[in-house]
């Protein structure tokens, strides 16, 4: 997403833009990174807020909070799918959870963990009143290894990303989306609609957003400055040439501005905040 962006921004700026990737620790490090640095506007995050900056608060070993950054625009927006290997013998959600109820130790399923769909998976058992310690689930550290995992047969299913998983397409088999609406993109209900028969209402867990933001202090000392970066991101995302690079590459850009972004991550936060517990079961 921001290497394919940083010319636009770039140009929108007036500056040159540097891309330096932080990784490890689900983005603790580069949170870190980003607050230690001089809080004068010349470093901006880019980041999977949800769910990742929030388990990072929620279950590791970060010292800050959602409060100690600012948020640009939140720009990419992705729904969790929960899909069976292609030849599967399950034909519902109903079905996959009484199996797993009935048969303890015997269905697989792929997640990434501490994704949204790692939470999803554990939200589902919890709330059909499943011992946790029936699925066997197994955690991965990307999303690669989650997919080849169904994809290949090795669990019944996974709990994953949508974006990203259109490659394994023809190796499984939707079963529900994780929104509150179908998507155009797979043959499937949404959660609640897969749900229906068994009387059980499922939070619908957001999926993962990404978008750029600062440390909060920026914002407080250089207001006009933060300003400026908002309105160069927004420039930058009505540029025709970065739009048709965007869309081909599937990556997100959507608009939603300093205030709507705030109010996203205080909402999703909250909603991790609430089921986080059934991560560290």
């Amino acid at each position: 997403m921001t290497r394919t962006m940083s010319t636009f921004i770039a140009d929108a700026l007036g500056q040159p833009v540097q891309v330096i990737n932080r990784r490890g620790a689900g983005t603790l490090l580069a949170a870190n990174y980003v607050l230690q640095q001089p809080h004068d506007g010349y470093t901006v995050f880019a980041s999977g807020f949800s769910p990742y900056l929030s388990n990072t608060i929620l279950e590791g070993n970060a010292e800050y909070t959602i409060d100690d950054f600012a948020y640009l625009n939140f720009q990419w927006f992705d729904e969790d799918l929960i899909a069976l290997t292609r030849d599967s013998e399950y034909t519902s959600l109903p079905q996959l959870l009484e199996d797993i109820r009935d048969n303890p130790k015997t269905v697989r399923a792929a997640v990434v963990r501490g994704s949204g769909g790692h939470l999803m998976a554990k939200l589902l058992l919890a709330l059909s009143n499943i011992p946790q310690e029936n699925l066997n689930l197994v955690t991965y550290n990307g999303g690669g290894l989650a997919r080849a995992a169904v994809a290949g047969g090795v669990v019944d299913f996974i709990v994953i990303s949508a974006a990203g998983t259109e490659g394994i397409r023809e190796y499984i088999r939707p079963l529900a989306i994780v929104s509150h609406e179908r998507s155009p993109d797979w043959d499937a209900p949404t959660l609640n609609e897969a749900m229906a028969t068994t009387g059980i209402r499922v939070p619908v867990l957001p999926g993962s957003i990404r978008g750029y933001g600062t440390s909060a202090e920026f914002r407080r000392l250089y207001p006009e400055r933060f300003d400026k970066l908002a309105g160069a991101l927004k420039t930058a995302l009505e540029n025709t040439q970065l739009i048709e690079l965007l869309d081909a590459a599937s990556i997100g850009r959507r608009w939603t501005g300093p205030e709507q972004s705030e109010r996203m991550m205080r909402e999703t936060f909250a909603i991790f905040r609430d089921y986080s517990y059934l991560l560290r079961e």
